[in-house]
């Protein structure tokens, strides 16, 4: 009865081990004793800008017809919503392409729509009225807007050198408290998030002509841009004397 009992212990042991390994298999191994001694800090700090910069997604759809006329009043309007944009000071190269498709609308009666898309780029404080342009020369689309920064690696870095910076100091806090001195940098990692906002316009999401003649009469949306976060979290571990 005890010979079974040990090799049940056995068995359970060997599954144990299997699970750990299995667990730790992506993970630092350190070799952890009187002589090889560490300490392990995990910091996050977080940094926050205002937008420098708004992408707006703007499109248009046409009316079913036949694919001719379709792509004849999508070639106008296509036309009519990129010089409107241009005249207002947005350059060719703020301009992006997204899509541009001439859809079956209806099979049967062989219908179409030509439907196309972009993403223009434009300081934040001129969001809403870049939107209310491109709307007023026949974009029946507005999607989202994105608020972002031209240099979003500039805040990455701010955010890991305060998240290292508090690694260090949490480090130095904790070594003096266990009486131990803070030695050699054994290991780091990092990782950065980030949270980027948007502002969906659906109120105009592929509204009719008639809606947007009216939309064209309409005071600009009040939209105020949102804020720029990174979030980064550093792993360090020092060895201590």
């Amino acid at each position: 009865m005890m010979n079974g009992k040990l090799v049940l212990a056995a068995v359970v042991c060997l599954a144990g081990c299997s699970t750990i390994s299995a667990q730790q298999a992506n993970q630092l191994q350190l070799k952890i004793d009187s002589s090889n001694r560490t300490l392990t800090v995990s910091a996050e700090e977080r940094v926050t800008a205002d937008a420098d910069l708004a992408i707006l997604h703007i499109g248009f759809q046409t009316p079913p017809s036949d694919a001719k006329s379709a792509y004849a009043a999508g070639a106008k309007t296509s036309n009519e919503v990129v010089a409107a944009l241009k005249q207002a000071g947005i350059s060719e190269a703020s301009i992006r392409s997204e899509r541009q498709s001439l859809d079956s609308a209806d099979a049967k009666a062989h219908k179409f729509r030509l439907v196309q898309s972009w993403a223009v780029e434009t300081p934040p404080q001129r969001a809403a009225e870049i939107l209310d342009i491109a709307i007023a020369a026949g974009a029946t689309e507005s999607g989202e807007i994105e608020w972002t920064l031209k240099d979003v690696h500039a805040l990455e870095d701010e955010a890991l050198h305060k998240a290292a910076g508090r690694a260090r100091s949490d480090a130095a806090v904790l070594a003096k408290s266990m009486e131990a001195h803070l030695g050699a940098l054994v290991y780091v990692t990092n990782h950065v998030a980030s949270s980027e906002s948007s502002y969906d316009y659906n109120s105009a999401n592929f509204v009719g002509r008639d809606a947007a003649e009216k939309i064209k009469m309409m005071p600009a949306l009040a939209i105020e841009p949102r804020k720029v976060s990174r979030t980064a979290t550093v792993y360090v571990v020092y060895a201590i004397e």
